[in-house]
């Protein structure tokens, strides 16, 4: 199918309904474009625009949206980038709805900021609701437990989240500074309730600072108390949010061992979303930008089984022909959500801006922003 006009495809595209799908598997490649004029359209858009325009891809995006990036980078270092471009009025930041709210609180308030597609969320960011995590607060509240305890937020939350942090005096994280957030922490307070990916919290508490996991309980936001009694919440280190990645949470303890036992010598290295048990018994352990300066410092001939996201994992392969490197998992499966950004909606994107028409701005409340960047702003500071 032509796309000559593609705004009621995207339409469909950005359905509400369609945010309920979570972790879908796929085998192969990605489809190529329906259009074969798309990527013509896309460098005719993107000229247009110039320097009006500044184009952030995530890691995990596809190829033939990466190749339209200015930069390309993590969630915080695409914000950031986007901060430290004042002079353009367009970011059209490819990756998911969290990050560009963070995009949208870090510029100044002439940008605009426009996600191509609305229903680019995050499962992770969603299992925490502000009313969920306000309700708990107010119930560590009423045993006296929220003085000493500090809120920790991971980067992949919503910036009601980022704000409830900024304003009850904790501070935002990122896989790459989990470790110095939560030291600075545990130093204010005698607790840390963090949100939401309760694999990151646990694995940096756990590996990190020598913690037990005993100290690490999960609160069911479904539950009363979260499902725990007030002997364990008045006992715990760390409150972990019961939340975590559709996707690293797929790598298993069989993956690893399955992975070693074909491939001689292999190196496992996974992202800190993963499981404990996983992380405990991979190779290494680290961010997105740690994964990519590990595998280009890695010597020739040498043999990684990663276990993040698979667009990432396929760019690697891809770039690092003198290594071998495959993804972790048996099973493919990329993330749902970040592929949503495709070719036809990074193009319906650029050629309504380049006509003057603002889609899919992504605009976070003045109030929350405040809030939110209070707690950015802490996290830059411990940095």
């Amino acid at each position: 199918m032509a796309i000559g006009s593609i705004a009621d495809l995207l339409l469909l595209g950005s359905n509400k309904d369609l945010e309920s799908e979570r972790g879908v598997s796929c085998a192969g490649e990605l489809p190529a474009a329906s259009d074969p004029d798309l990527v013509e359209r896309a460098k005719i858009a993107r000229a247009k625009l110039g320097d009006k325009a500044y184009i952030l891809g995530h890691h995990y995006q596809r190829d033939e949206v990466i190749a339209f990036a200015d930069v390309t980078g993590d969630s915080f270092k695409l914000a950031q980038a986007a901060a430290g471009r004042p002079e353009a009025k367009y970011i059209i930041f490819c990756g998911v709805h969290f990050m560009a709210e963070s995009a949208d609180i870090l510029t100044t308030s002439d940008q605009i900021v426009v996600l191509p597609d609305l229903a680019a969320g995050c499962s992770m960011a969603d299992m925490a609701g502000g009313e969920q995590v306000a309700r708990c607060w107010d119930q560590l509240g009423e045993l006296g437990l929220v003085e000493g305890t500090v809120p920790v937020t991971y980067m992949n939350s919503s910036a009601t989240i980022k704000a409830f942090t900024g304003r009850n005096g904790g501070t935002v994280c990122t896989s790459s500074n989990a470790r110095t957030a939560l030291a600075w922490a545990l130093a204010k307070g005698e607790r840390v309730l963090f949100l939401p990916d309760q694999h990151l919290g646990r694995n940096t508490a756990v590996m990190q600072h020598g913690i037990s996991k005993d100290q690490c309980v999960i609160w069911d936001p479904w539950k009363p108390m979260g499902g725990l009694t007030e002997t364990q919440l008045r006992s715990a280190k760390m409150i972990l949010w019961r939340g975590h990645c559709s996707v690293h949470g797929r790598f298993t303890v069989e993956s690893v061992n399955d992975v070693r036992n074909r491939i001689p010598d292999v190196k496992v290295l996974v992202h800190p979303e993963c499981t404990n048990e996983v992380a405990q018994i991979a190779d290494l352990v680290g961010s997105t930008e740690f994964i990519i300066k590990t595998i280009k410092a890695a010597p020739s001939g040498s043999a990684w089984a990663i276990g993040t996201e698979l667009n990432l994992v396929s760019r690697l392969a891809k770039t690092h022909t003198d290594k071998r490197i495959i993804f972790l998992d048996k099973s493919v499966c990329y993330c749902s959500t970040m592929n949503r950004i495709d070719l036809p909606h990074l193009v319906w994107a650029m050629e309504s801006l380049a006509e003057g028409r603002v889609v899919n701005q992504i605009a976070v409340e003045p109030e929350v922003a405040r809030y939110a960047k209070i707690a950015l702003d802490r996290m830059l500071s411990l940095t």
